[in-house]
């Protein structure tokens, strides 16, 4: 299941980002590979999640994980 997920992120990677870009110099990479990863997690919603972004689905269930494991 775990390696389903990996596969899952490293597949949506290639084919929305790196299939996608030119990167003209490394710096220019990090700052393209930055800002990918920031809309990914804070502007895109997720099926898997109910619809919600990586961030809003963690501050979700924080509370959560915290009664559980505290």
């Amino acid at each position: 299941m775990q390696n389903g997920m990996v596969e899952s992120l490293n597949g949506k990677t290639r084919d929305e980002f790196l299939n996608e870009q030119w990167f003209y110099t490394l710096k220019d990479a990090q700052e393209q590979s930055r800002r990918f990863k920031e809309e990914f997690n804070t502007e895109r919603e997720h099926s898997a999640l109910a619809g919600l972004t990586p961030f809003e689905f963690k501050l979700k269930m924080t509370p959560t994980i915290s009664r559980l494991v505290g």
